[in-house]
């Protein structure tokens, strides 16, 4: 949520600490339904690097390929509820300091105009709006299976979001003044980063029981503000999917809020929001002429495609005379851009693995019971990913590929705990 170089970085550590329980063999790798679509998606994503313009340079783009592992990491945590609440309740809090830094940055450090949108914490306000479309749907769903708190947060809970809140105006006051601007930024996520190890390492009281709600709570308007003021179109698409899948799920009578919501931005008409909402402008005329081109891309290269990372070398060769820009380092579409990188039969395999994590999300939803909320999100997330990847290639967006994988491993470890738990009462 607040640093890409912090969140590989323990990762990484997380992954070697994995390695070592599996050689105990304190962990198991379970066969999953996703096994095969990710296998097939990562030999193929190779071999289309093998068969590139560059190879060496694909292959240095297929390293993303990496990232995978975060979903077995991912299915081994979330099977033990204590480390799942663990987890999506640190997602909940890294949500709010997201949010309220856009929040921040819109209203007191300009960051107000199209050309200069709110990034938070991030490198881009692409990521930053997906990271937040996607807290977003985990704070909505854990609302709407579990209410409001129904008493009141705990005093140490209360206090680790005010330090939060403190902290991003504190530094927002710095960044006004321009006083150790950066450095302080760098001080603020290393705080937050050693703050979330040490809670984890120690596993001491807190999250405590109410600490899920109470942040679920605070970070929905905060999102849902922060969403508003990105102007990021295929994030409040995604994000609307999301929450009509949600809705779908658990009320479906709160569609008529949901339409209530729409109909009095359409009546209110805020500026922010209505100027965004055109295809004509420069932006969606460039998109328009990027798919052109890979179309052309694809029917040239249909197998193997182009190779991994070589959209922005290739581009010029297709690019049409009527395009706004020159250059593209991707085709702002999921689907178009696996398809013109890596081939047909790779966004087969992608779109295999989709499926497979949707379906088995749904079919755990409906199973019902008290954790069936996190399958529900799932599901939800997973169908507002696809929405907004139909006009941005946030799978090429390591923060939020991240978040994706780790929650499409949540219906599996559901499935997992269930399983264990069978066992242990048999024995």
């Amino acid at each position: 949520m607040l640093s890409i170089f912090a969140a590989q970085l323990f990762l990484v550590l997380a992954l070697v600490v994995f390695a070592i329980r599996i050689a105990r063999g304190e962990a198991v790798l379970r066969r999953t339904p996703l096994d095969g679509p990710i296998l097939a998606f990562c030999v193929w994503t190779l071999l289309a690097a093998s068969f590139s313009r560059a190879p060496l340079a694909s292959h240095e783009e297929a390293k993303k390929l990496l990232l995978f592992a975060l979903f077995y990491l991912a299915l081994d945590t979330f099977a033990r509820e204590q480390c799942r609440e663990r987890v999506l309740d640190g997602a909940l809090l890294g949500g709010l300091a997201l949010s309220s830094g856009a929040l921040a940055q819109y209203f007191f450090l300009g960051f107000d105009t199209l050309n200069n949108r709110p990034r938070s914490f991030l490198g881009h306000y692409m990521t930053a709006s997906g990271l937040v479309m996607a807290v977003l749907l985990l704070a909505a769903g854990r609302v709407a299976f579990h209410g409001l708190p129904s008493r009141r947060p705990a005093w140490r809970e209360v206090r680790v979001v005010a330090g939060v809140l403190a902290g991003v105006a504190l530094l927002t006051a710095l960044q006004a003044a321009g006083l150790f601007a950066v450095e302080a930024e760098r001080l603020f996520v290393a705080a937050l980063a050693g703050g979330g190890a040490l809670i984890a390492l120690l596993r001491g009281p807190w999250p405590g029981r109410t600490a899920g709600t109470f942040l679920a709570t605070l970070v929905l308007p905060m999102a849902a503000g922060a969403l508003l003021i990105s102007r990021t179109r295929n994030a409040w698409l995604g994000a609307l999917v999301g929450l009509i899948a949600l809705a779908v799920m658990r009320v479906p009578r709160a569609l008529w809020l949901l339409a209530a919501i729409v109909g009095a931005v359409l009546i209110i008409r805020p500026a922010p929001v209505m100027e965004r909402l055109t295809l004509t402008d420069a932006s969606s005329k460039d998109r328009y002429y990027m798919w052109q081109a890979g179309i052309d891309m694809i029917r040239e290269k249909p197998v193997f495609g182009q190779g991994p990372g070589m959209i922005l070398a290739v581009y010029p060769d297709y690019r049409w005379p009527d395009a706004p820009n020159a250059m593209a380092p991707h085709l702002h579409d999921n689907a178009l851009q696996i398809a013109a990188e890596r081939g047909l039969p790779c966004l087969a395999w992608w779109l295999w693995w989709v499926a497979a994590a949707m379906g088995d999300a749904y079919r755990e939803r409906r199973r019902g019971g008290l954790r069936a909320w996190v399958a529900a999100v799932a599901f939800a997330f997973m169908a507002a990913f696809m929405a907004a990847g139909l006009f941005e290639y946030n799978f090429g967006d390591s923060e939020i590929f991240m978040f994706a994988l780790m929650l499409s491993a949540l219906p599996y470890a559901l499935r997992r705990q269930r399983d264990d738990a069978l066992v242990t009462v048999a024995a």
